[in-house]
């Protein structure tokens, strides 16, 4: 039975200063969670709750014998396999401006033999930004913009970001961060630990990153204004065009004692690093249309030979992808 989102936010409301740790006996409701997100980020009726402004794309995805020696998955088959990509820009504002220091998402699907696919949601920063759903529901909760101001509390934030300094991380980092010249030259992290068995039936736990082949590039500031706020999908059309957009499926893997279940976490500096195969990207929708407009891009849906670790938002990000998708569907999607 879905719990409403009085009750809900009553729930979350009362522990806005805890730890992830004690947020995590919270229960969330995919259909609260996708409420919050519209209750605090806006709602755009047909578009995405999150990464709303974007555009479709195809590609190829040939694996290496390095993925082929990791995992028995049929991606890596040496054999190309059709991709259907999304890039976009971080947030629900459809309007959102492609020259700011914010997240840049690159979602894939692999369509693999035998009907199986890969879906995967990457983005421009190598962690999260909460460690589990509850608390993500509580931050979105200690954001959501006052009625009457159209502001949300300043004095309900500190208190939650003092309590969970770690949903600070990922800001920070993009912050940190030029605005990236293109949505082809800036790195995507898978941000979760999976892992991955090979015929010998080993498992090697990792966190992936897609690199692009030809090196990040990043804008000064004022390189970023004269840009302006709309350039990142005609950028995109031109240089697949030129045949310049390319990734290498990078996984690092993990040591014992890494910790796989946080998605706030990154795996320690200089872990060995594997090529599992090169992504091209070989066409980009012309418009605001195509096909990637319906898919949600589920990153619990993997191939055999590739399996999730215990990251509790791993899991949960499944049934709010649902309710979303199912939201947009009715109301019309848009790209």
């Amino acid at each position: 039975m879905a719990i409403p989102l009085l009750s809900a936010l009553a729930i979350i409301g009362t522990s806005l200063s805890t730890s992830a740790t004690a947020q995590s006996q919270i229960p969330v409701n995919p259909v609260a969670m996708v409420n919050q997100f519209e209750a605090t980020n806006g709602k755009f009726d047909g578009y995405r709750r999150s990464g709303a402004k974007g555009v479709c794309a195809t590609g190829e995805f040939t694996g290496s014998p390095e993925g082929r020696a990791l995992s028995v998955a049929s991606v890596f088959s040496g054999k190309p396999i059709p991709v259907l990509a999304r890039f976009s820009v971080g947030g629900a504002n459809p309007k959102a401006a492609d020259n700011t220091k914010s997240q840049r998402n690159m979602s894939l699907q692999f369509t693999l033999p035998n009907g199986e696919q890969w879906l995967m949601g990457n983005i421009s920063a190598p962690i999260f930004g909460s460690a589990t759903p509850q608390q993500l529901m509580a931050l979105l909760v200690a954001r959501q913009p006052d009625p009457v101001t159209k502001a949300a509390d300043p004095a309900k934030i500190k208190a939650f970001n003092d309590a969970n300094p770690e949903v600070l991380l990922q800001g920070r980092y993009l912050a940190s961060q030029p605005v990236p010249a293109s949505f082809s030259s800036v790195n995507y992290w898978g941000v979760h630990a999976f892992s991955f068995t090979n015929a010998s039936g080993a498992k090697q736990f990792g966190k992936w990153v897609f690199e692009p082949v030809n090196g990040t590039q990043g804008l000064t500031d004022e390189e970023a204004k004269e840009k302006g706020p709309n350039f990142l999908a005609d950028d995109l059309r031109q240089r697949v065009k030129e045949g310049k957009v390319a990734f290498n499926f990078n996984l690092e893997l993990a040591q014992p004692g890494d910790q796989l279940d946080n998605a706030t976490v990154a795996l320690p500096e200089g872990r060995k690093k594997v090529t599992l195969g090169t992504l091209r990207i070989t066409s980009v929708s012309p418009d605001e249309k195509g096909a990637c407009v319906t898919v949600n891009y589920n990153p619990m849906v993997m191939p055999k030979g590739v399996e999730p670790s215990n990251d509790p938002m791993l899991s949960a990000r499944a049934a709010p992808y649902a309710v979303a998708l199912g939201r947009r569907l009715s109301e019309g999607p848009k790209q």
